[in-house]
């Protein structure tokens, strides 16, 4: 599978209406997408540095996403962590 079919099926996952691509859980989701592949990287790389410090920019925009949701709309905010498997 091509990273654009991930990630078009990310977006049906969650979106909210048709055209959503850009919503707070949408982020997320895509986050959260790009954070697993990152992290079976580092299982054959081990000492790549620099794209450690990109997955670490990646996990703190992440978690600042859920905050703002847990703090909008809390349902939604349970919603997003059982649905991509998050713990918080």
């Amino acid at each position: 599978m091509t990273d654009k079919d991930d990630k078009s099926q990310v977006i049906e996952k969650i979106r909210k209406h048709e055209k959503d691509t850009g919503s707070t859980e949408v982020q997320v989701g895509l986050l959260t997408e790009r954070i697993n592949k990152l992290s079976s990287h580092f299982e054959i790389h081990k000492k790549d540095h620099h794209s450690r410090k990109g997955l670490l920019m990646m996990i703190s925009r992440r978690r600042k996403l859920l905050d703002y949701l847990r703090q909008s709309d809390f349902a939604i905010y349970r919603k997003v962590l059982k649905t991509f498997n998050l713990r918080k």
